[in-house]
């Protein structure tokens, strides 16, 4: 990559220069975000997952960027008109739009009017008035009167579509209306379809309005821009024409564009043209992208938050769990697993109306629980949720066995999805639905990788973002997330297998053909016989595979193989075996950083060591932890202004935080009722998915299904 872009990123992100250097050879060698940032901290300066993330991003930016900007210069060399200057234009630009401006004067042209002028011959008549030579401009233009040409009228407005496109290809002026549309206002106005389709009433608020672009919110100017791509409101950015266009005349007469006073009505003519019809829709629509990416980003950050936040949860590890997916008539489906996820058995009771079999339903479900040895039950939050959770709690159980409510977002995609139909082949959707709501209580991330993000119930506008971009973030977060817990090796599915650094779909598969050959992994080196998996990706993946009870101790750690010398030259010095060093603390605090360091491997690398000895394998995240919403509330018409409520975090929004409150409908709370002054991007850090909180009923909407609280605390 070229000085010029690294000098660039390293001023816009504030990295050094040699650690963006490092970073590019380190992509180029094929290393994972995730790789890089735990095992090559010497050669980051120790940047973090996300730092590093944002710097590829800009990476593949430039490499894109230089690209165009060869092409460019091979179009406009063909056309024999690359001068030296414009060559060392283009090669210091840093702005695509500075770029493009460059390259508009010689990109190849549809048939336009300007065009067909040219066609006719009325360039030169047009050049003489641009370099101030037509001295009488009506008497020389009666000469280019033809055939094609018939009348003076004809020479002059040809003559001025000529103009027209050479002022809107200026880009002094590009940059100044760009600058001016970016302070100016958006207006929404309503279509006719508007006027006769129930879906535009969502977006009522916003008809006829008008709102500072540069302070609209995000979330707001990505609900406007949906509206007008279903066809209910247009926009465009309110600009002053007669401004825009005088200053223009004075911006090009500084740039020694000064039409004889012969021509200055003409030109003036001209240069209204080229802003209604060239100028103000392009520019109007550049700058309204370029808001949009800002939102799209702004969007898309928090998305990834709520994300890796969900990814994440707290898991209930090594449990025989029954999971009920709720319902009225269709009744209540059963799905138990073992602690390995797999399903025991199924059935369907039917506690509520209109059957209402509570006793047979009390008897299957305690038979149940004694036969399969229950030991956690989790609920899916949908309909009959909160009776079914009320239900169950009213049963005497021989046993203590805690109850959790578990979100059912997408479980039905999972359901009917390959996924599901390749695990449960001869079960139909309902059980594989409840099977699914068992395992994201067991362990959240190795269930919920199985679905679409989009389809989780989080984030915001994610089908309206730029799905590229979108794409890349989430992408970083799932193998961010996978990489943070680790991952067994003997137990892990192939789709979660494939989310690790450096292993894909097909050697994830082939990860588990093994497997089921050998019976088990006992040693990582056994990861080297996998087929397609080479010593780059066992490289990348093998500090993220972990083996309990294998032939080598620190197999169980995320200490990389490629370090292992320096753990047994640090048991060796101290007279141990290397298993003596686990959770060792006097042992390891005896241990001098310093006495290991060497060409390869530096202080970063040899302290990220002694801290796994200390605790290896420590997952991040919480233990699961049961909670109980209000017993008196369960409706919406439960619900009492002022009355004070526990909450659980359900999505974290740049407008404010949903959360579940046990009436069947989320409720909202706006940023602005959070307690203190926060800004959006300060949400996720403020709070997070699943939280327990309090709050405090503002206002209900029982015909709209809506609910305001404000936050009490959160603690």
């Amino acid at each position: 990559m070229e000085q010029r872009y690294i000098e660039y990123l390293s001023e816009l992100l504030s990295i050094k220069t040699w650690q963006i250097e490092n970073v590019i050879s380190l992509l180029d060698e094929g290393n994972s975000i995730p790789f890089i940032s735990r095992y090559r901290k010497e050669l980051t300066g120790s940047l973090d997952d996300a730092s590093l993330a944002e710097l590829k991003h800009w990476i593949e930016h430039f490499k894109a960027f230089h690209k165009r900007k060869e092409y460019i210069k091979s179009v406009i060399e063909e056309q024999d008109k690359l001068s030296k200057d414009l060559s060392d234009k283009i090669d210091n630009t840093l702005e695509l739009s500075e770029l493009e401006d460059l390259y508009l004067p010689f990109k190849p042209k549809k048939r336009t009017r300007a065009a067909i002028a040219i066609q006719r011959g009325l360039e030169p008549l047009a050049t003489k008035i641009w370099q101030s030579e037509a001295l009488e401009f009506y008497k020389q233009a009666r000469a280019y009167i033809s055939d094609d040409l018939p009348t003076l009228e004809d020479v002059i407005s040809g003559v001025r579509d000529i103009l027209a496109e050479k002022i809107s290809e200026q880009s002094v002026l590009r940059d100044y209306l760009r600058d001016l549309f970016r302070k100016r206002y958006i207006l929404i106005e309503p279509t006719r379809k508007a006027a006769n389709d129930e879906n535009a009433k969502k977006y009522k608020a916003y008809f006829n309005t008008k709102e500072s672009l540069e302070r609209m919110p995000a979330h707001r100017l990505l609900a406007v821009l949906r509206a007008e791509n279903e066809g209910f409101v247009s926009v465009k950015i309110d600009a002053d024409k007669e401004k825009a266009v005088s200053s223009m005349l004075y911006l090009l007469s500084n740039q020694g564009v000064r039409p004889n006073k012969t021509a200055i009505k003409d030109f003036r003519l001209a240069l209204e043209d080229a802003f209604v019809r060239l100028l103000s829709p392009a520019i109007s629509n550049e700058v309204l992208k370029e808001f949009k990416q800002r939102a799209d980003k702004s969007s898309i950050n928090i998305f990834g938050e709520n994300l890796r936040q969900l990814l994440l949860a707290s898991p209930l590890p090594a449990s025989r769990i029954m999971a009920i997916d709720p319902g009225f008539r269709n009744g209540c489906k059963i799905a138990c697993i073992d602690e390995k996820g797999d399903l025991l058995e199924h059935c369907i009771i039917y506690p509520h109306p209109p059957q209402n079999n509570k006793i047979e339903a009390i008897e299957k479900l305690n038979a149940i629980i004694d036969r399969n040895k229950i030991s956690a039950i989790a609920i899916g939050n949908g309909t009959a949720s909160r009776e079914t959770e009320s239900f169950v709690k009213k049963i005497d159980m021989a046993q203590d066995i805690k109850i959790f409510v578990v979100s059912e977002d997408g479980a039905s995609i999972y359901s009917a999805s390959q996924v599901a139909r390749e695990e449960f082949p001869d079960e139909d959707v309902t059980v594989r639905g409840a099977v699914s709501i068992a395992r994201r209580l067991m362990d959240p991330l190795s269930e919920l990788l199985k679905i679409d993000p989009k389809s989780l119930g989080v984030g915001q506008y994610q089908y309206d973002v730029d799905q590229k971009l979108l794409a890349e973030k989430l992408d970083s977060v799932v193998e961010f997330c996978v990489d943070t817990v680790g991952i067994d090796l003997n137990t892990a599915s192939k789709y979660l297998l494939r989310y690790v650094s450096g292993i894909g779909e097909s050697v994830a598969q082939n990860i588990v053909d093994l497997r089921s050959k050998i019976g088990s992994f006992t040693t990582r080196e056994q990861l080297k016989l996998v087929p397609r998996l080479g010593a780059k990706a066992f490289e990348q993946c093998a500090a993220f595979l972990r083996i309990r009870d294998g032939r080598e101790v620190l197999d169980n750690t995320a200490v990389h193989p490629e370090t292992y010398h320096i753990v047994y030259n640090m048991a060796k010095r101290l007279g141990v075996q290397p298993s003596d060093l686990i959770r060792n603390e006097s042992l390891l605090s005896s241990v001098d950083a310093n006495d290991y360091v060497d060409e390869q491997f530096g202080l970063p690398t040899i302290n990220d060591i002694i801290k796994e000895l200390l605790k290896p394998s420590r997952d991040p995240r919480a233990k699961a932890e049961d909670f109980a919403f209000n017993d008196d509330v369960h409706d919406i018409e439960d619900l009492v202004i002022g009355m004070e409520l526990p909450a659980k975090v359900t999505n974290i929004t740049a407008f404010g935080v949903f959360v579940d409150i046990g009436v069947h409908h989320n409720a909202l709370i706006h940023i602005s009722k959070l307690g203190r002054k926060i800004s959006p991007e300060q949400l996720t850090s403020f709070l997070s998915l699943n939280q327990a909180i309090r709050v405090r009923v503002l206002s209900v909407d029982i015909d709209r299904k809506r609910i305001n609280l404000e936050l009490i605390n959160n603690n």
